[in-house]
């Protein structure tokens, strides 16, 4: 049995994906699978930053083979500018 936690395996797809809180605000995350992680940041149970500013919407999602090359790029997106996140997120949406 394996468990996601083994980037080597083909079988597993990394998320790397934005969230708008209420407030306007962006939250930059990872996850394995992204309904049930944005069900937890609904809860209040996904972070501290998304319980203290609310969960507005999914606004941008981008799947990875590989877990260290979705890490690499959710620490690359945590460093844009907030108009740099805007602009990815718009392309995203005009898909």
């Amino acid at each position: 049995m394996f468990s996601p936690k083994d980037s080597n395996n083909s079988q597993w797809k990394w998320y790397v994906y934005i969230i708008e809180c209420k407030d306007g605000l962006y939250y930059t995350g990872m996850t394995w699978k992204p309904s049930i992680r944005f069900e937890q940041h609904l809860s209040g149970l996904g972070s501290k930053f998304t319980a203290k500013h609310g969960v507005q919407k999914l606004v941008y999602l981008e799947e990875h083979e590989d877990l260290e090359l979705a890490r690499r790029r959710e620490i690359q997106i945590k460093d844009f500018s907030r108009k740099k996140k805007k602009i990815l997120i718009d392309s995203f949406n005009d898909l």
